[in-house]
């Protein structure tokens, strides 16, 4: 089996050779990676995310970063950037234009490799030091991503992960700053988090 996860800082975590998949970060793909290979040295675990992308940035390298690998299982995460990216730069991605692209992306994606399973993780946001300036524009513009996500991930027949409803509910029992540097990076913490919540929508008692 090859996982393959895509997405931007998030899931890129630091990789070293963007240009190799196997370059796994120091995120939530490596300790699944971890997990996913300790009994099973069959699988492979592949990590094409760049730090920054939108998801414009994502189409645009689509088949040579998911497609030409032909992943059994493919993991997204993306969103946060094209309206953070909006607020900095004022370089961000509409909603329509979001769901736009995002479809295209999965259109192409079953039309090339029909067999693989999708799992979709809705773009989060949370109080932190990037964050909390604009956070009433900042949470509601992702919010409407990740509503998008969700709507994307039935029409596709995906897995959907609600990466917010994770932190939320991990907040109320410690304080965020161990979940997030920042309010989008996660600490180790939040990387273990993340990791938790895909393998339960994966199903790992399937494994």
């Amino acid at each position: 089996m090859k996982f393959l996860f895509q997405g931007d800082s998030i899931t890129d975590a630091g990789r070293t050779d963007r240009d190799n998949p196997q370059s796994l970060g120091a995120g939530y793909p490596l300790l699944l990676a971890a997990d996913l290979t300790y009994r099973h040295p069959e699988h492979e675990v592949l990590n094409t995310a760049i730090s920054g992308n939108r998801i414009p940035d994502l189409l645009a390298r689509w088949k040579k970063d998911c497609l030409n690998l032909k992943p059994d299982v493919l993991t997204i995460l993306i969103g946060v950037n094209d309206v953070w990216h909006e607020l900095g730069s004022q370089n961000g991605v509409s909603p329509a234009l979001f769901e736009e692209l995002y479809n295209i992306l999965l259109r192409e994606t079953k039309a090339a490799l029909p067999n693989t399973r999708l799992i979709l993780m809705g773009a989060y946001v949370c109080h932190g030091d990037a964050t909390n300036e604009n956070w009433d524009c900042f949470s509601k513009e992702v919010g409407i991503r990740r509503e998008i996500t969700r709507k994307l991930a039935a029409a596709y027949h995906a897995d959907f992960v609600d990466l917010q409803k994770e932190f939320d509910k991990a907040a109320n029992q410690i304080p965020m700053q161990h979940w997030t540097a920042d309010g989008v990076h996660p600490q180790l913490a939040g990387h273990r988090l993340i990791a938790d919540a895909w393998k339960a929508a994966y199903g790992w008692e399937s494994l």
